[in-house]
């Protein structure tokens, strides 16, 4: 495997388990709110990361490279109202999506078109983690005003439940 393709996995690894830190702490500030839907939502959004990260050290191992774990940062986000967390998240996607551009990018450079193929997974789940991040902001401003519509959109994200990612299950 090409060093520099090796150190961005390697690295995509911690950022993906930040991701689920900075979720954890977007689900403990709804749980707080009273939020319990948001609070599940955000839960299961750090499982998914946490299982990025995962299935990113399994590529390593399964191509004879060792997986080097580095310390994890905080979060460094502070949220004063409902509608900052779904900000943050949605900017955080944005730059997920340019570390995986990345990666493919550099991956492509060195002919490494195993890695490449790998990363389409990560393109396509990036596109969707895009749009849910959108989609969450959306209905926040049509109906986080009104406390009735809040309470609909919390219910209806109270639902939604946890699946392992097919990549991880290969």
């Amino acid at each position: 495997m090409d060093a520099k393709v090796y150190d961005l996995i390697n690295d995509q690894i911690n950022k993906e388990l930040y991701s689920a830190y900075l979720y954890l702490a977007i689900a403990d500030y709804y749980a707080d709110a009273g939020l319990d839907g948001y609070a599940n939502f955000y839960t299961i959004q750090a499982q998914e990361e946490r299982d990025h990260a995962l299935i990113f050290r399994k590529y390593l191992l399964e191509n004879d490279e060792m997986p080097a774990l580095k310390a994890i940062d905080a979060p460094d986000k502070e949220f004063h109202d409902f509608m900052e967390p779904l900000k943050a998240a949605y900017e955080h996607e944005q730059y997920v999506t340019g570390l995986i551009d990345n990666i493919y990018k550099v991956a492509s450079e060195a002919h490494d078109y195993r890695a490449c193929q790998f990363l389409q997974w990560f393109i396509d789940e990036q596109m969707e983690e895009e749009d849910t991040a959108r989609d969450m902001i959306t209905k926040m401003e049509l109906f986080g005003e009104d406390r009735h519509s809040l309470y609909e959109l919390d219910v209806k994200l109270q639902a939604r439940a946890y699946s392992t990612p097919a990549k991880l299950a290969e």
